[in-house]
C-alpha cells in the first residue's frame, strides 16, 4: 500500500506521526463502452447545452445550480477566496461511548500506521481506546477540506472512518409504516421470532462470494479461450498532430516547392534501413584512423627501403 496522507495524531500533549492509508478498495467488474463492430473505445466529447460547440478544459468553470435552476459561474478567484486548510494534524476533540456513533454517518476507512519513532505512543492511544470502550472524535484536514472522523481500532491497528456531516443523511418520509393497519399482531410477531431463531448464527464472511464477479471472470476466460478476442486498431488522432515526421518534412518541402511553382516530386523518400545505420556511423568513424594509416604506410615502406639500400653499402665499405 502507499500512503496517501502523512500527518500527526495529537490528544492533550501527545504527537504521534502517522500515516494515511486506504483501508477498502472496490473489487466491483468495471466495463468500458466500446463499438461493438470493432471493439474501439467510445469517447465523449465536451460540449455546451445551448450553442452545442466544443469546450476545451480552459473553458470549463464551477456552477453552483439554486433550486429554481439558475447557475451562478464561480471562477478560480472566486474559489480561491474560499476558507480552506491544509493541516498535517488529526486533533481528538473527544471520547465519546461507541454506540453514540450511529453506523450511517461512517464514511471512508483509513488505516493508521505510526512512524518508526512513535509506536509507543500509537500503542497507548490504542490500547486506551481499547480498554475504554470509545471512540476518539477527531477533525482531520484531506484535500484542503475540513472534516470530521473517529477513531476506533481494528486488529490492533487504528482506523480512522471520515463522518457524512448530520444534514447528509436523509431522513426516510415513509408514509404509513406509524398506522394501526401496518403493527403486527402478537401471533405474527410469535412466529417472526421463531423465524429469527431459526437462522439465528454467527457473521462468518467466508460463507459469502460475489457470484457474480467470478461468473464475469470465468466468461472473460472462455472467450480468451476460444479466441474471442478483437484487436482494435490504434484510434485515429483527430488533434492535427503528425506522427510520422519523416512524412510531414516530405510534405512540407512539397508545399514550399509548389508554393514557389517549382515541379513537385511524387516519389515518396525512401527510409533507409534502421539495421545498418549504426554500421555506417562506425565505418564513418573508423575512416580517418584508416586514412592516417594510409598516410603512415609509405613513409614505413620508403624507410624500409631506405634502411636496405644501406646495408649492402656498409658491407662494401667494410
Amino acid at each position: 500500500m502507499r500512503a496517501i496522507w502523512k500527518g500527526a495524531v495529537s490528544f492533550g500533549l501527545v504527537n504521534v506521526p502517522v500515516r494515511l492509508y486506504s483501508a477498502t478498495e472496490n473489487h466491483d467488474v468495471q466495463f468500458r463502452q466500446v463499438h461493438r463492430e470493432d471493439g474501439g473505445r467510445i469517447k465523449y466529447q465536451r460540449t455546451c447545452s445551448l450553442d452545442g460547440e466544443q469546450v476545451s478544459y480552459d473553458d470549463i468553470a464551477k456552477g453552483y445550480e439554486t433550486e429554481d435552476g439558475q447557475i451562478v459561474v464561480l471562477t478560480d478567484e472566486d474559489m480561491a477566496d474560499l476558507p480552506t486548510r491544509s493541516s498535517k494534524e488529526i486533533a481528538v476533540e473527544k471520547f465519546v461511548p461507541a454506540e453514540q456513533i450511529d453506523p450511517m454517518l461512517l464514511d471512508r476507512s483509513y488505516y493508521l500506521e505510526p512512524d518508526k519513532t512513535a509506536t509507543k505512543p500509537y500503542a497507548l492511544l490504542r490500547d486506551a481506546l481499547k480498554a475504554s470502550d470509545r471512540m476518539a472524535i477527531v477533525t482531520v484536514s484531506i484535500r484542503t477540506r475540513m472534516t470530521i472522523a473517529v477513531l476506533r481500532v481494528r486488529d490492533d491497528v487504528i482506523v480512522m472512518q471520515t463522518m457524512l456531516w448530520p444534514d447528509e443523511v436523509r431522513s426516510p418520509e415513509f408514509v404509513g409504516l406509524g398506522d394501526a393497519e401496518s403493527e403486527a399482531k402478537p401471533a405474527e410477531l410469535a412466529m417472526a421470532n421463531m423465524l429469527v431463531e431459526s437462522l439465528a448464527g454467527d457473521y462468518d464472511p467466508d460463507d459469502y462470494e460475489d457470484d457474480y464477479q467470478q461468473a464475469v471472470e470465468a466468461l472473460v476466460k472462455a472467450k480468451l479461450e476460444g479466441g474471442e478476442v478483437q484487436e482494435a486498431p490504434a484510434a485515429k488522432d483527430t488533434s492535427g498532430e503528425v506522427v510520422d515526421l519523416l512524412a510531414a518534412l516530405q510534405r512540407s518541402v512539397e508545399r514550399a516547392k509548389a508554393s514557389r511553382g517549382e515541379p513537385v516530386e511524387e516519389a515518396e523518400p525512401k527510409e533507409k534501413p534502421a539495421g545498418k545505420a549504426p554500421a555506417k556511423k562506425a565505418a564513418a568513424r573508423k575512416a580517418p584512423a584508416a586514412t592516417k594509416a594510409a598516410k603512415r604506410a609509405p613513409a614505413k615502406k620508403a624507410a624500409a627501403r631506405k634502411s636496405a639500400e644501406e646495408k649492402p653499402r656498409k658491407k662494401a665499405a667494410s
